[in-house]
């Protein structure tokens, strides 16, 4: 992928490619699993090409609020889907918040028996910005929101 530091999963689950896809490229669905609970996405904007805005609201049990805008880079249609944080829609490079970190997100699927393989990347500028995002429970939250994705289509 890159020499970049990443933070990386892959899980065997099952349901088919084109639910996975639709749940990560569609407004509607994603909306409704993407955060993990109890944090809810409360606003979704996907423009599916590259250079198309990626941009969610998820609000936490106690108010908070957090909201990501980024740009697509890839789009191949029930394979991979990429966007970054670093560049707004158009490819415009954003400003980074005080605080914050940027990340490349890159998911990957294909079809296995019995189901899908989903594999999701984060890449990350430098070392202590992978471990900020592992310390703030990217692996825990990465997997409960696939888990939350899944159990809608086995629903």
């Amino acid at each position: 992928m890159s020499n970049s530091p990443a933070l990386r999963f892959e899980r065997i689950v099952p349901v088919p490619v084109e639910h996975l896809w639709k749940g990560w490229t569609d407004p509607e669905m994603l909306v409704r699993w993407f955060t993990p609970a109890p944090w809810v996405t409360t606003e979704v904007d996907i423009d599916l090409r590259p250079g198309g805005v990626f941009r969610t609201v998820m609000r936490g049990p106690d108010g908070e609020r957090n909201e990501g805008i980024g740009c697509v880079l890839v789009v191949e249609p029930m394979r991979r889907f990429v966007w970054t944080s670093a560049l707004g829609p158009g490819f415009v490079p954003q400003q980074l918040p005080e605080g914050e970190f940027f990340f490349t997100g890159v998911i990957e699927l294909s079809s296995v028996d019995p189901g899908s393989s989903y594999r999701a990347t984060v890449l990350h500028a430098n070392e202590h910005d992978a471990r900020r995002h592992e310390e703030m429970g990217f692996y825990e939250g990465w997997n409960a929101a696939l888990d939350q994705l899944v159990a809608l289509y086995r629903s």
